[in-house]
């Protein structure tokens, strides 16, 4: 008789992923979207918040998450949550963390025969697993967005500062005319270089915040021009034309290692899916060996060999630029 419970395992923990998400869009809506032609900033500022109310908002979601590190099991969501600016809170997010735990729990309960220590063990996993695998897709998704958008923020900056307007004046002009991510981190920085804080020091804390090395290169650029002088629109266009460049060395790196990559994927997958296809079809298919004294032994060879694998893949696709 073929086994259903590795089918409702899969999908239990599938639905727990669309229920973060739904809980998210319905808590946020599209205030949170990536997509939408206006950023948050000024959708915030539109419905009728002031400047300082939506700044200190916007400032306080983007630092929520990275001061809650403390917290101990927070600490492995912190990371991704800040570069994936997600609105929820941190209690809000282990809130929601509980609860999609609880609900695996239901589901399995309802779903399997599992003994009940077995079904809380595997109901914390999926609901504490799904949770960072959503943030850990948002920030992804958030990083790659910035990546694509810094070359044009820097051009229209480019030209802004060639037409006679100061650097606050084209940091507050991407603010307004690009989209989320990277419109509503520079309206950020423009409304705190609009209260008195040094514009290079907010480029600074943005390139630490989401960890991108082209973000620091533009802020060391500013920070060198501020400092010494020179031709700030000349500096700024050299830096997007090497932006841009390793952006399709990025993209080319990635084209040729493609296959590479999901040669590694399938390898390293397939023993696991070919056992599982086996405890489907035939339930008792290892009952004659599994009680024997090399049984234990060989499973943790065969175990180690797959992690072998799978390290000596990811090293050798993983090419430094």
């Amino acid at each position: 008789m073929i086994s259903t419970a590795p089918f409702v395992y899969v999908a239990i923990f599938v639905a727990v992923l669309l229920l973060v998400e739904g809980i998210y869009l319905v808590a946020f809506g599209k205030s949170i979207s990536t997509s939408a032609r206006v950023n948050r900033r000024l959708a915030l500022m539109e419905k009728g918040g002031r400047r300082e109310e939506v700044l200190e908002q916007l400032r306080k979601e983007m630092s929520q998450h990275i001061n809650s590190k403390g917290i101990p099991l927070y600490s492995i969501l912190a990371d991704k949550a800040q570069k994936a600016n997600i609105a929820f809170s941190p209690q809000a997010l282990m809130g929601v963390m509980a609860l999609v735990t609880v609900m695996a729990y239901l589901g399995l309960t309802i779903g399997t025969q599992a003994s009940a220590p077995i079904r809380l063990v595997v109901a914390i996993a999926m609901g504490v697993g799904g949770v960072y695998a959503w943030v850990n897709n948002k920030a992804k998704k958030r990083i790659s967005a910035i990546e694509e958008q810094l070359p044009d923020a820097v051009e229209l900056m480019v030209r802004s500062l060639r037409v006679g307007h100061p650097f606050s004046s084209a940091i507050n002009i991407v603010a307004k005319e690009v989209p989320d991510p990277l419109g509503t981190e520079f309206g950020i920085i423009a409304d705190e270089a609009a209260y008195g804080r040094d514009v290079t020091e907010s480029l600074k804390a943005l390139a630490e915040r989401v960890d991108m090395q082209d973000m620091r290169f533009l802020a060391v650029a500013v920070t060198i021009q501020s400092q010494s002088g020179g031709n700030l629109a000349e500096i700024l266009e050299g830096l997007a034309k090497v932006i841009r460049a390793r952006f399709r060395l990025f993209r080319r790196v990635r084209a040729i290692t493609a296959e590479a990559k999901w040669s590694g994927m399938f390898l390293s997958a397939f023993p696991l899916g070919a056992l599982v296809m086996i405890n489907i079809a035939q339930p008792h298919y290892y009952d004659q060996v599994e009680k024997t004294a090399a049984f234990i032994p060989a499973c943790l060879i065969v175990g180690a060999l797959l992690i072998a694998n799978v390290i000596f893949m990811r090293i050798m696709v993983n090419i430094k630029v």
